[in-house]
């Protein structure tokens, strides 16, 4: 089952409140956009691969995604497209749409209409623990984020490209916050686009330390099940946990890179059926 917020804990933390749609989407695209310059500082890019996603707050039917061949180290707010569920761009100034991106995401917003961002990359150790076709085991604190939280699909047939394999992806992801797409790479969602991307950044790491941990040929010592779902729901595993998490590496890209909050971003949407 998902993941709640404990009891209490808006009183410490919450998420941000708007007067109006166009303030909502104005921050969700100055977020994204930060999103992908992480990625960017953090090498999660292959070429042109990669995708992080986040559903328009007036059209929900509708996400934001970033331009195809556009570098995650050079993406700004105004680079961002508006994609519908049938792939056509209908806000931005490009007219190039990665249909892979398309093929994932539209299967995954589907499935889960709870989620406002999906991430998906080709990092190198998610990819790696991805070709053992295994879960992630409870070994540290910061692995019991996903644990019994994150899903497997495990039917690599090469570059996706056709929508019947996103809902296979959304199918395997479930109600979990992140899924490991066999051969393939990580994909995680969020309730907020800053949820999403510390659970990504966290689980990259987490694939990493599973993978040294596993190289050293000596037992292990998991995590015990009552003391990995504790720590999971009420300390590091929750949406708003996640939300807080990413905070300090917002407050770095912003002073490193502020030129991804670019002023000349079109606000205006073109009004969907």
């Amino acid at each position: 089952m998902a993941i709640p917020n404990p009891p209490g804990i808006e009183k410490l933390v919450s998420y941000p409140k708007f007067d109006s749609v166009e303030a909502n989407r104005h921050y969700l695209k100055k977020m994204l956009a930060g999103a992908y310059r992480i990625f960017g500082k953090f090498g999660f890019s292959e070429g042109v691969a990669g995708h992080i996603t986040c559903r328009d707050p007036e059209y929900p039917h509708c996400f934001w995604v970033n331009p195809f061949g556009v570098s995650f180290k050079q993406i700004k707010m105004s680079d961002l497209i508006l994609v519908n569920e049938e792939g056509e761009i209908v806000a931005g100034k490009h007219t190039n749409l990665n249909r892979a991106a398309f093929a994932i995401h539209a299967g995954v917003h589907k499935a889960r209409p709870d989620v406002i961002a999906a991430a998906h990359s080709h990092t190198v150790y998610g990819k790696t623990w991805s070709a053992f076709g295994k879960l992630l085991e409870p070994l540290t604190q910061d692995s019991c984020i996903f644990y019994q939280d994150h899903g497997l699909y495990d039917d690599y047939t090469g570059v996706v490209g056709d929508l019947s394999e996103g809902d296979l992806i959304g199918k395997a992801l479930g109600d979990k916050k992140a899924v490991i797409l066999q051969n393939h790479g990580l994909l995680t969602v969020g309730h907020s686009i800053e949820e999403c991307i510390f659970w990504f950044v966290t689980m990259e790491r987490t694939c990493q330390a599973q993978i040294l941990a596993d190289s050293t040929g000596l037992p292990k010592k998991p995590i015990p099940h009552e003391v990995a779902l504790k720590t999971r729901n009420y300390e590091v595993g929750f949406p708003l946990a996640g939300y807080f998490s990413f905070q300090p590496m917002w407050q770095d890209i912003v002073q490193e890179q502020p030129d991804f909050m670019d002023m000349e971003v079109a606000e205006n949407v073109l009004k969907l059926a």
